[in-house]
């Protein structure tokens, strides 16, 4: 039985992308900060076209081995297990490298030839060159803003994908997300937009990340579920902000005002 199908809104011509780029076998970059519903969005797509998603949530430690494969030890004998990678490119799943200007640099020299005409992963352990199975997708985010100058994608990384740019939501349609993944009543949707919509225009805070669309759907979750609203919008959307006293008392300030 298939499981119900993430629920996703569409804002633009996103899915005209997806589909045209798997159907000519072009990779995907997805430009945006965090909580714009890139993640989700790949998730919608990989269930509205019934394919296989691998995800890989890439950190500073994701290393080519990782997604390609190593050799374990089993029993009294050394086997090769095939990495998540090589898995996709061989089943023709969709694989996302959710962030992956964090993972290291043998990474992206590792999915070079997925990206261009030969459609081909090598492994170098094996001596082995598979190609890519008739549906393989690659699908990587990157998050242009967060520290910038250290954590950049080269051009030449860049232009091997056609990319895709996700911003906040409209007010309209985050509230309407808001109470579709919640049950949220829509003048506390309103609400918690509104505050969003405020902090998101406060540069001088200096924040290294703002209001996602994703803390909104968690506070809307704890006051759905009964929590007081100013401390659900304290948890959920303050305080992972920052760590700074002042800044945090600030926005608190400023939520309590309008919630």
């Amino acid at each position: 039985m298939k499981n119900e199908a993430p629920y996703y809104h569409i804002v633009g011509k996103e899915v005209d992308v997806f589909e045209h780029a798997f159907k000519n076998k072009l990779p995907m970059l997805l430009k945006g900060p965090t909580g714009t519903g890139k993640s989700r969005f790949i998730e919608y797509m990989a269930y509205q076209s019934d394919k296989k998603l691998i995800t890989i949530s890439c950190h500073e430690e994701t290393s080519s081995t990782d997604l390609i494969g190593r050799y374990i030890i089993k029993g009294a004998e050394t086997i090769w297990l095939d990495g998540p990678l090589t898995k996709a490119v061989k089943e023709g799943a969709i694989i996302y490298l959710d962030e992956i200007a964090e993972a290291r640099p043998d990474v992206i020299v590792a999915i070079h030839s997925l990206t261009d005409h030969r459609r081909e992963l090598f492994i170098d352990k094996l001596g082995e060159t598979v190609k890519a199975h008739e549906d393989f997708m690659l699908i990587a985010s990157f998050n242009p803003g967060y520290q910038r100058g250290f954590k950049e994608l080269k051009p030449s990384t860049r232009q091997r994908f056609i990319a895709l740019s996700f911003e906040y939501p409209e007010a309209k349609i985050e509230i309407e997300i808001l109470i579709n993944e919640t049950g949220i009543d829509i003048a506390d949707a309103k609400k918690l937009v509104n505050i969003a919509t405020k902090i998101r225009n406060l540069t001088e805070l200096g924040l290294a990340e703002t209001v996602s669309t994703r803390l909104l759907v968690d506070a809307a979750k704890l006051i759905h579920s009964g929590l007081p609203k100013r401390l659900s919008v304290d948890v959920a959307v303050v305080e992972p902000l920052s760590d700074d006293i002042e800044v945090v008392a600030a926005l608190k300030d400023l939520c309590h005002l309008m919630i």
